[in-house]
């Protein structure tokens, strides 16, 4: 089975899965944080490289006011256990979104957590957090205005290199939990031919056999890039 290089995952139904089972909305939360790191172990062992995850987007600051203080507080502790982890697990860990937009507390746990962990060389993990892609394109086209680039100078790849993924490959897949069928403003750019995979199965209720799963339907698609689809070739008469 070919392994992606590049899997992205929207972490969906936290809420609903805790609903299910009479439980607060945070409940969900808490135990949707704890998969996470058991889904970076399996990813490593699976041989993916990269796991992208979004965690909060710019959205997300709509909830009510208890439901994102939950958030914040479960981020804040993730921040502090998530070194030891990324030590224990040789991870690397990057925190893309607009970072300004966050406590400044969170900002620093962030730094600390990216730059004690950059030396890694294992999975190479990116917590999406504040982040919506728009929002990421609109400052990705104000540091080249703030940089002075003349519009002749800016290729797809000039403006690649401004986005919060700079150095990162695209996903080779996206997955997303729960059952919802849309993107949520989530790596528009970077996902321009990545193969998609839904799934009804909650957040916290996913596991490495339906990462496997995943995957497995992953390896079934032909990826072409644009491409046209080759023609049969015709067989030669002798």
């Amino acid at each position: 089975m070919k392994i992606p290089q590049h899997v992205a995952i929207i972490l969906d139904g936290n809420g609903r899965w805790a609903k299910a089972k009479g439980m607060p909305r945070n409940y969900g939360h808490v135990q949707g944080a704890k998969n996470v790191e058991r889904i970076c172990e399996d990813a490593y062992h699976m041989g993916i490289k990269y796991l992208t995850v979004y965690a909060f987007s710019t959205e997300n600051w709509k909830r009510s006011k208890e439901e994102v203080d939950a958030l914040m507080s479960l981020l804040r502790n993730y921040m502090k256990t998530c070194v030891k982890t990324a030590k224990k697990n040789h991870m690397r860990v990057r925190v893309i979104g607009d970072k300004t937009g966050l406590a400044a507390d969170i900002q620093k746990s962030i730094e600390k957590l990216e730059r004690e962990s950059a030396d890694q060389d294992g999975l190479n993990f990116t917590i999406a957090i504040n982040y919506g892609s728009r929002d990421e394109i609109c400052r990705a086209v104000r540091h080249m205005v703030e940089k002075g680039l003349r519009p002749e100078e800016i290729t797809e790849e000039v403006l690649a290199a401004h986005l919060d993924t700079a150095g990162i490959p695209d996903p080779d897949l996206l997955i997303r939990t729960s059952g919802e069928l849309r993107l949520s403003n989530y790596l528009l750019w970077q996902l321009a031919y990545t193969e998609f995979y839904f799934t009804d199965v909650h957040w916290p209720d996913f596991t490495k056999e339906e990462l496997t799963k995943a995957i497995e339907k992953y390896n079934l698609r032909e990826r072409r890039y644009g491409k046209a689809e080759e023609e049969p070739k015709e067989e030669q008469l002798v």
